[in-house]
């Protein structure tokens, strides 16, 4: 029989059980990042002959010079073309509705002029280059490459350099695939801290990017985190997490099932069920046990289940909204009758699905908005990778002459208050010139 936690919020020390139910120790191991600090540093003095040898050394594939492991577009469009027609349908399908809801995000140039001719504003820039790492191997996932490609390719990013491990040469033709359908520029069949390292210094083949998102494993979130203000990076993600606030009316094997969908991907993964409902927990909880045998990964689900999920009743649905909020889920079901009468009441959440048909598996593949969200409590302060995130601001200053003169004092008073007298001459002698000019 699977043991998961069972807590009651208006139990005493209910506090102290939550932050121990959501601690999650981030801390990479020593050796990994031992490890990827010493392949970074020779990708960065080396780079090609460094590539190729840990190419090798890694997924077995030799090669003579990293140009063998660029795959033309032909391979991309083979991939596509030999799909079969229910699959390519299906990646069309949600390539069209991830694009369509991120062309949406959008942003655009603005400014305004002053009376006196002053003009501010705001210029949008897309990022030159962009690193898009693949996870390959077992663990391939085509929705990665539509969640992370379109939204760069909508926000107008100039070349995306896609990077894919294929251990022994084997290739993953839906990931090929769902990059022939995203209109990624290039690919190389690298993976590891290497690839990142590659992105991030650039080698004698591969180019430097502005920007490395994606998903890896904890080398690769290793060498992200190393390489950052290097390269921009996408965000440094936990375990998934779901967290269903449900009033007790749904199909608790639907339920149960919405927790599996995040279990399944690994230990670690946090799902946690609120509801006011002592009754429907107990549903959920058998329906747990009953369906959980024949799930193919449910000793990664039972794990996951056993060690960090939590079955909780709470006081009422206001009550679960608070809990939510403290714990700040990447996805969060609100599993409810009328759930826009509560979505005011959220305000930490990487995605929030609405009512009983909404299943947090429809976001993962096809339902539009990113799959790529804040975890570990970071969404009380980040958001959804999305276009924004391929876009830069630049601020537009042009003063007028006779503007000048009244923002050059105000700034030459603030500069001396500084003490930097540089800057307040350099802003006086605009409007020194001419007031000696109307004398």
């Amino acid at each position: 029989m699977i043991q998961i936690k069972r807590l009651r919020s208006t139990d005493v020390g209910f506090n102290d059980a939550v932050e121990k139910l959501l601690a999650f120790e981030d801390a990479q191991d020593a050796l990994i990042y031992a490890t990827v600090s010493a392949i970074l540093a020779d990708i960065k003095k080396r780079g090609d002959k460094a590539l190729l040898e840990y190419t090798l050394r890694f997924d077995h594939l030799d090669a003579t010079a990293v140009a063998e492991l660029e795959l033309p577009h032909d391979r991309l469009q083979e991939s596509l073309r030999k799909l079969p027609v229910e699959r390519r349908d299906a990646l069309e399908y949600a390539a069209r509705r991830v694009r369509a809801y991120h062309e949406k995000q959008l942003l655009q140039s603005w400014s305004y002029t002053e009376p006196d001719g002053t003009l501010l504003g705001q210029k949008i820039t897309p990022l030159d280059r962009v690193g898009l790492y693949v996870p390959g191997g077992k663990a391939s996932y085509p929705s990665s490459v539509l969640m992370n490609a379109i939204p760069a390719k909508v926000a107008g990013v100039s070349e995306l350099i896609m990077v894919v491990p294929t251990p022994g040469g084997d290739t993953n033709d839906l990931v090929l695939a769902a990059a022939a359908i995203c209109g990624v520029d290039r690919v190389f069949t690298v993976g590891g801290a290497q690839a990142v390292g590659a992105l991030a210094y650039g080698t004698q083949t591969v180019p430097r990017v502005d920007k490395i998102v994606g998903p890896g494993n904890a080398y690769v979130a290793a060498a992200k985190r190393c390489v950052f203000g290097i390269v921009g990076i996408d965000m440094l993600a936990g375990p998934s997490e779901i967290l269903v606030i449900c009033d007790g009316k749904t199909n608790p094997d639907w339920i149960a099932m919405d927790l599996f969908s995040q279990a399944e991907h690994d230990e670690l993964a946090q799902a946690i069920l609120l509801s006011p409902d002592a009754r429907f927990i107990d549903d959920v909880a058998t329906s747990i046990a009953r369906q959980l045998e024949a799930m193919p990964r449910k000793t990664v689900i039972r794990a996951s289940l056993e060690n960090r999920g939590a079955l909780i009743q709470v006081r009422d649905l206001d009550d679960a909204c608070a809990i939510a909020n403290r714990i700040a889920p990447e996805h969060l079901e609100l599993s409810v009758g009328q759930p826009e009468k509560w979505l005011d009441k959220i305000r930490h959440a990487g995605a929030i699905f609405l009512g009983r048909h909404t299943s947090e598996a429809l976001g993962d593949y096809c339902a539009g908005p990113n799959h790529v969200l804040p975890t570990s409590r970071t969404a009380r302060f980040s958001s959804p990778l999305g276009v924004y995130d391929f876009q830069k601001r630049s601020s537009i200053i042009q003063v007028s002459e006779s503007g000048s003169a009244e923002l050059g004092k105000i700034a030459s008073i603030l500069a001396r208050g500084e003490g930097l007298q540089a800057h307040a001459m350099s802003a006086e002698y605009r409007f020194m010139n001419l007031t000696e000019r109307n004398d």
